[in-house]
């Protein structure tokens, strides 16, 4: 007897173990945390610049993360790398002549132009237009900058600073797809100091140095059970700044808060989601590449799924400080755009986390993240952060390191969120779609 009392009372133990969930304080500890931000934020990350060799250092960590985790690579994926190309122009050289003149390197701008040569002269048709020195300078030059045709515009010389300022910007390195580097079409203005006013005949005959580059996003998913179709997506962008004009001694841009504190809460939700195992959706967990260059790694990560599968995307960026709103609350951006918020504050009943919607509305942040790409095609993707955006003085800086970090603002929120989607997870709750752009 009492060896079948011992029994039934083992048997009872199991099933009671077997029911309970997962401790998400003991899955999302904070000397997790902190092993996932120390890593990404350390200066042997050389400040996860965009083709920097820090980024490589980054996406191998993240996949060593994902591995031991046991997610799946996303469909048609080998591993975990979702892996693209860009092209880098750059060191632009060539000649221009004005009215048969050769004209310095030192005075030559070229702004626009996104193919590997720019060649046009005045039998072509292009336009001439001299800056009218009793207009601001910087009107003028967005005219210009912005317009989709070749021209050719002088520059008098009391703008010679101003064309200074934009011959450096100019002079950067640019990436470009391929099929903007072999275009024929298209603009490239070519910027022109204290050539003759009156020219009448002119030349534009520039070339690029060309670099085909990979870039790499890092995503793994969890299938989901009854709704596989469906999905989920967790996204923070793990590049920053690279490296940076010294302060002291330090010149590492590390981007603890910007953005490994977002990158650290994909990985942390992807160890809690695959504990919890009550996944009917299918769920994905992606770091982008090359958000702080122009977001192509959300681009192109987008253009590989059909939007109308999309139920969700929760895009975590910068959360490793309190929020205006005080400890354990977070805002989210384009609140009023669906009933995303809604959802989560709703599950969210009864803890002390709240969210709120976003109270920086003049910053546009909604459009400046890497939700952005899939929200305009009418995914309720919304970013949710804790930055005081317009008081952050590490932000971009060699300052923003994991030491001005508070751990425990970040184990906060990513264990908010990681209760507040469990409806969206378990595919009870489905946010309503957000007014696609035209």
């Amino acid at each position: 007897m009492k060896k079948l009392l011992f029994a039934l009372s083992t048997l009872v133990t199991v099933q009671v173990s077997a029911q309970q969930k997962p401790d998400i304080n003991q899955i999302i500890s904070k000397e997790y945390a902190d092993r996932l931000i120390k890593t990404l934020s350390a200066d042997e990350m050389q400040g996860r610049a965009t083709f920097g060799p820090g980024i490589d250092k980054a996406a191998t960590f993240i996949e060593s993360e994902f591995k031991k985790i046991g997610l799946q690579p996303l469909a048609g994926l080998k591993g975990y790398r979702q892996t693209f190309y860009k092209y880098r122009l750059s060191g632009r050289q060539g000649t221009v002549t004005v009215n048969g003149k050769p004209i310095d390197q030192a005075n030559i701008a070229v702004i626009g132009s996104t193919t590997e040569k720019l060649a046009f002269d005045a039998k072509s048709g292009a336009p001439v237009t001299v800056l009218d020195t009793t207009k601001e300078f910087s009107a003028q030059y967005r005219q210009f900058a912005r317009a989709p045709k070749k021209q050719l515009v002088i520059v008098p010389a009391k703008f010679a600073e101003a064309f200074k300022r934009i011959r450096g910007f100019s002079a950067g390195a640019s990436v470009v797809d391929e099929k903007d580097l072999n275009a024929t079409e298209g603009g490239g203005s070519v910027f022109v100091l204290g050539a003759d006013p009156a020219a009448k005949d002119f030349s534009v005959n520039m070339q690029s140095k060309v670099e085909k580059l990979p870039l790499f996003n890092v995503a793994g998913m969890i299938p989901g059970k009854s709704k596989k179709q469906e999905l989920v997506i967790f996204s923070g962008h793990y590049d920053h700044i690279g490296i940076q004009k010294a302060v002291g001694t330090d010149s590492i841009a590390n981007g603890a808060d910007d953005d490994a504190s977002g990158t650290t809460a994909v990985i942390a939700l992807a160890k809690y989601y695959k504990a919890l195992k009550n996944n009917e959706r299918t769920l994905i967990f992606v770091a982008f590449t090359a958000e702080e260059i122009g977001g192509f790694g959300a681009r192109y990560f987008s253009n590989q799924l059909n939007p109308d599968d999309v139920v969700a995307m929760f895009n975590i960026e910068m959360i490793g400080k309190d929020s205006k709103f005080g400890p354990n609350t977070a805002f989210i951006t384009g609140f009023e755009k669906s009933d995303f918020g809604k959802i989560l504050q709703k599950n969210l009943a009864g803890t002390e986390f709240s969210f709120h919607p976003d109270p920086y509305p003049q910053q546009n942040l909604f459009y400046r993240s890497d939700n952005a790409t899939l929200a305009a095609l009418g995914v309720p993707a919304h970013t949710i952060s804790t930055v005081q955006i317009d008081g952050d003085k590490l932000y971009h800086t060699v300052k923003d390191e994991y030491s001005s970090l508070d751990v425990q603002n970040i184990l906060a929120t990513i264990r908010g969120i990681a209760k507040s989607a469990v409806s969206i997870v378990a595919g009870k709750d489905t946010p309503t779609r957000i007014a696609k752009l035209q």
